[in-house]
């Protein structure tokens, strides 16, 4: 679906600022005998409303094809995601007074990570997510899930079975979300008005800009978050920003905790987000193209060092397989000429093929069997952990490769200063 007016202004004067052409789904892993059967790919194209300056998708790919197609992302594999989510629960209760048996609603639940530290805390809690398999490993766990979208049904069953919400959470949610004007019709309805929140996590596009996460750009990530633009847009709902915590987590996030209007005090953080974003000119024309053209120096940088590589009769392999990466390696058009076979910590995507490129996906071990020359670490945003956990790999003369922001090779040399 080609989206033609602005998902919060409804404005249709809309500016496209980055075409990365045409992708699959960056989660439709394939099986073997699936690898003859044609890949559909969908426009991967962002514009930036000229009238508010919210930054958007071109192209809406249909939820059901993105979610409940044996979706393969599980959260928090790695540590600083567990105690990312500690951090993030021990936060609120601090700042906002939760209290025992108080009911905590996470939307995108996955797994039941953040929900399983609420429920240490004391909270009753429920999930809900769209992708059945996923379901059903969070509710094997305990965490109550229910298997759909955040829609009106989901809200009905909630409130017949557990009443209002204290606090409501959507962490790499909210930029999921098409008909933003329901999903926080649906909010209203579920949340407690004296003191409930809503807390939303999303990738900073301030940092994305700053940092050339271009590869955060999937069909899945429908919007791209600045936070001048939600401020008049939650107003229609009277709703207010309270707070806005900067986290270093997924290449740089922003913690918004919103509330109805006048039941907290508007935190100074507020506007000094804000101050940040009209300084780096989000909505400038001239910042918006030049992120393109060093979108297009990063590929033909990252291509030709490959190439090079590969001239060489270098080894490379693909370390970390997330959804981002797909964005990366399809756009770059990284493939089997270049690439041996990719590996991956979640079992869900292992014995699997990369969509697009048709990269084998194996287990981390793979890596120090079959000993390669350079593994190019699609993870970034995890590097020192990843690293740290294959330090073997370097010390037996192995090489990762950093993509962005900046290209960097890193060896047991490098690693050591």
């Amino acid at each position: 679906m080609i989206l033609k007016k602005c998902r919060l202004c409804d404005s249709k004067k809309l500016f496209k600022f980055l075409d990365l052409g045409s992708h699959p789904p960056s989660d439709q892993f394939k099986k073997k005998i699936e690898l003859d059967t044609p890949t559909t790919n969908y426009p991967l194209q962002v514009n930036s409303c000229l009238s508010c300056g919210f930054k958007q998708l071109s192209y809406v790919v249909e939820p059901e094809i993105l979610y409940q197609q044996n979706y393969p992302y599980e959260s928090s594999l790695t540590y600083q995601v567990k105690k990312h989510f500690d951090e993030f629960v021990k936060s609120i209760f601090k700042d906002y007074n939760l209290k025992k048996n108080d009911l905590a609603v996470d939307i995108g639940s996955n797994t039941g990570v953040l929900l399983s530290v609420f429920k240490k805390n004391n909270l009753r809690i429920v999930g809900v997510d769209p992708a059945s398999n996923i379901c059903k490993i969070a509710n094997r766990k305990s965490i109550p899930t229910i298997n759909s979208f955040f829609d009106r049904n989901a809200v009905n069953k909630i409130l017949k079975k557990k009443g209002k919400a204290q606090i409501i959470t959507g962490t790499n949610v909210f930029a999921h979300v098409n008909d933003l004007k329901l999903f926080l019709k649906n909010i209203k309805r579920l949340i407690h008005n004296k003191r409930g929140i809503l807390v939303i996590e999303v990738p900073h596009f301030l940092t994305l800009i700053k940092n050339l996460e271009y590869d955060t750009i999937y069909h899945e990530h429908l919007s791209y978050i600045s936070v001048i633009p939600l401020i008049p847009f939650l107003k229609k709902f009277k709703l207010e920003i309270v707070d806005i915590q900067q986290r270093e987590v997924h290449g740089g996030s922003i913690r918004i905790i919103i509330s109805e209007i006048g039941n907290y005090r508007v935190k100074k953080s507020v506007l000094k987000i804000c101050n940040m974003e009209k300084k780096a000119k989000l909505n400038s024309r001239k910042v918006l193209v030049n992120f393109q053209r060093k979108v297009i120096q990063n590929r033909i940088k990252l291509t030709a060092l490959l190439t090079k590589l590969k001239k060489m009769k270098k080894k490379i392999v693909i370390l970390s397989a997330p959804a981002k990466g797909m964005t990366l390696l399809n756009y770059c058009k990284i493939d089997k000429d270049y690439i041996d076979y990719a590996t991956e910590k979640s079992s869900l995507k292992q014995n699997l093929f990369t969509p697009g490129g048709n990269i084998p996906v194996y287990s981390d071990d793979k890596i120090l069997k079959t000993k390669p020359h350079y593994a190019l670490l699609l993870a970034w945003n995890f590097s020192k952990e990843i690293i740290n956990n294959n330090i073997k790999y370097l010390k037996k003369g192995g090489k990762f490769i950093i993509p962005i922001p900046d290209i960097k090779i890193i060896s047991y040399k490098t690693k050591r200063k």
